[in-house]
């Protein structure tokens, strides 16, 4: 049987990259056999064969090249059971996390299909749940700067979920849109998802009927669509309980062709005590 193996045949054995075995050696965790003073070149025994299998499947695991290399410091049953168990737990952890990407990445979905064919210039009424959101209330000309309050808000969400943000939407105070002054906003928000773990304070919009309407377009086109919902909520004999929702579906985040842009609005309303 061959004594010596060189890095490139340890490479071919056991498919670990010739840089992977020369950065296990680095940091200890496994050494070659012999070194040639002349020529720098690693050379492994059979005897390692072992210690580099368990190592790939811990690796397989998960388990960290720390935690590997404790365990061969002092290697017993214990050790073993309590690495094991360690591992099981990050492992549900992170399925946990996965879990929650898949049913963030599937409202995604199907908030885009919705969108794509979505009818516009229609109001209808709707039956809505009550939704958490961010807000931050702060004056904000319609066509300024979204994305200094927008950082504020982000600044609140656990770093490695902010990828994975809910809708962003400005809001225009009731006042202002019985005044038909739809020119400034009142306020900018994030809609915080189930699984967010979200820092800052959490309002709720209320639960109950919703007039909306949708068109193709950004915040900078929602004039007429907010004329229509306010001549619609007076039509239908409705008067408005809160602030207005605008949220933007499609955007240039989305795609470069501004005809398949959507924006949302969404007003809160309840009978008028004026109405028969």
């Amino acid at each position: 049987m061959k004594d010596l193996f060189t890095i490139g045949e340890m490479h071919k054995l056991f498919a670990v990259p010739v840089r992977t075995l020369r950065f296990y050696d680095e940091i200890g965790l496994l050494r070659p056999e012999r070194v040639d003073p002349r020529t720098g070149y690693r050379y492994y025994s059979a005897g390692q064969f072992e210690r580099l299998n368990t190592i790939k499947y811990l690796r397989a695991l998960g388990v960290s090249l720390e935690r590997i290399r404790g365990f061969f410091e002092n290697r017993d049953t214990d050790v073993v059971e309590r690495l094991l168990q360690e591992q099981l737990a990050d492992t549900r952890r992170r399925l946990d996390e996965l879990q929650r990407i898949e049913r963030r990445i599937g409202r995604r979905l199907d908030d885009l299909r919705r969108a794509r064919t979505a009818e516009t210039g229609v109001v209808l009424q709707k039956t809505l749940p009550a939704r958490a959101i961010a807000f931050l209330r702060q004056e904000i000309p319609r066509g300024g700067d979204l994305e200094t309050p927008l950082a504020e808000l982000q600044s609140h969400i656990r770093q490695d979920a902010a990828v994975f943000l809910g809708k962003v939407g400005v809001s225009i105070a009731r006042e202002r849109l019985y005044a038909r002054q739809f020119d400034r906003y009142t306020g900018i928000f994030l809609f915080v998802e189930p699984e967010e773990q979200y820092g800052g304070p959490v309002l709720h919009l209320p639960a109950g009927e919703w007039l909306t309407v949708c068109y193709r377009g950004t915040h900078a086109h929602s004039a007429p669509s907010y004329e229509l919902l306010l001549d619609e909520a007076a039509r239908r004999g409705f008067e408005l309980a809160e602030d207005s929702v605008e949220v933007t579906h499609i955007d240039a985040g989305f795609t470069s062709d501004e005809t398949q842009y959507l924006t949302e609005l969404q007003v809160p309303v309840k009978k008028s005590e004026n109405t028969p």
